[in-house]
């Protein structure tokens, strides 16, 4: 069997479409199509322009309404939450392909945190859980004991923990706060089963994470839902993966077979990205792909950040062209730190802050601080063009 061979932009372009960047955006199937689609959504406390769940199909779609996004995720049972890549949104259809990881942290017995009374807490919230319906940790009796975020009370402790064991699942958060129910409530009876092999379970996955890449090395596809590596070689020969080379990739690769069928055609959308975004959350793939290194500097201390706090990438013509760190000072959006990886991406860069401002409510957008005098210049002169 000759192995197929890809060069760079072919590989680039695999990679755009499968996540959803290039061609019409699908309107009709929404906000849950770019979930199924993906496979996962990751969810993070951040939020500037809107937290990251939200900010993923509004790169894809544009401008839908917020609580549209969530109505979307928590409703109709169309949604759970669970540790993926990391805690993500992810399809109902999914839940029976986490047995295997429900069924690791079951023999690990406890994770982060452990419990005075593991047996009299746990059975304490479920008893709540099954006569008084869904719940917050708050009305469960509390989150914390009084002290930092990690002090976490005895409740809180239990609840999820039997969230990890699959005990206890979430499909909905109000106001952020994680909603806790019983799965045979909030899980459909034809996917409430944890019979499922870990091999079936990996080989599901595996191929999963296949098809929302396009392509993609062993870690690439193994780190989309955080298997091990060991766990991908054992089933990727039976996930339907072809094998292919990449120009420039040390390393052997992976494709969807769907994703090789046709070439990807279609206008490449422009758009702002979360750091969080599953096109750039895995920064060595990032840079290997766009010859884009980006670091999220919200955890480093202010005086080292380069790029800002919670710098977007800058997407554009299917390349990586630029960041910029927002933020919202009453009807403006300011762009605290900006950058350019060539003069002509200032007036996409212009494009992409003119849309942004305008779905989180803002009239105005103004450039605080550039790279250089001359980018701030270029994109502030594209701005007043636009009339933003």
């Amino acid at each position: 069997m000759t192995l197929i061979s890809l060069s760079a932009d072919e590989a680039r372009r695999i990679a755009l479409r499968a996540q959803g960047f290039v061609g019409a955006p699908d309107r009709k199937a929404g906000v849950r199509g770019v979930l199924r689609h993906l496979g996962a959504v990751q969810l993070d406390t951040i939020s500037v322009l809107a937290r990251s769940h939200e900010l993923i199909p509004y790169a894809r779609l544009g401008a839908v309404g917020r609580q549209a996004v969530e109505a979307a995720y928590w409703s109709d049972r169309h949604a759970f939450e669970y540790w993926s890549h990391a805690a993500c949104i992810l399809p109902i259809e999914e839940w029976p392909h986490f047995a295997f990881r429900r069924r690791i942290k079951r023999a690990h017995g406890y994770r982060w945190h452990k419990m005075k009374d593991k047996e009299g807490s746990c059975r304490l919230v479920l008893d709540r859980l099954r006569a008084e319906g869904p719940l917050t940790s708050t009305e469960l009796g509390g989150a914390k004991n009084g002290g930092p975020w990690w002090d976490w009370s005895e409740t809180k402790i239990a609840v999820e923990w039997l969230l990890d064991a699959g005990d206890v699942v979430v499909t909905e958060r109000r106001g952020w706060k994680r909603v806790y129910d019983l799965p045979e409530r909030a899980v459909p009876d034809a996917l409430l089963h944890d019979d499922l092999e870990d091999r079936e379970c990996l080989r599901r996955l595996v191929a999963l994470a296949g098809r929302s890449l396009g392509v993609g090395t062993r870690a690439d596809i193994a780190d989309y839902h955080r298997l091990k590596g060991e766990q991908f070689d054992a089933v990727v020969e039976d996930s339907g993966l072809v094998p292919v080379t990449v120009e420039g990739w040390a390393k052997p690769a992976w494709a969807d077979p769907v994703a090789l069928a046709t070439a990807p055609r279609g206008r490449h959308r422009t758009t702002l990205l979360s750091p969080f975004d599953s096109l750039v959350w895995d920064r060595p793939r990032t840079e290997r792909i766009f010859d884009f290194a980006h670091r999220l500097e919200a955890y480093v201390p202010k005086p080292r950040r380069i790029h800002g706090y919670f710098a977007m990438p800058l997407l554009t013509g299917g390349r990586l062209q630029g960041r910029v760190d927002p933020a919202r000072e009453g009807t403006t959006l300011v762009a605290r730190q900006l950058s350019l990886t060539t003069p002509k991406a200032a007036a996409p860069m212009a494009a992409a802050l003119r849309e942004a401002a305008q779905w989180v409510g803002c009239d105005a957008v103004r450039v605080e601080r550039a790279q250089s005098a001359a980018e701030a210049a270029a994109v502030t002169a594209e701005l007043a063009l636009l009339g933003a």
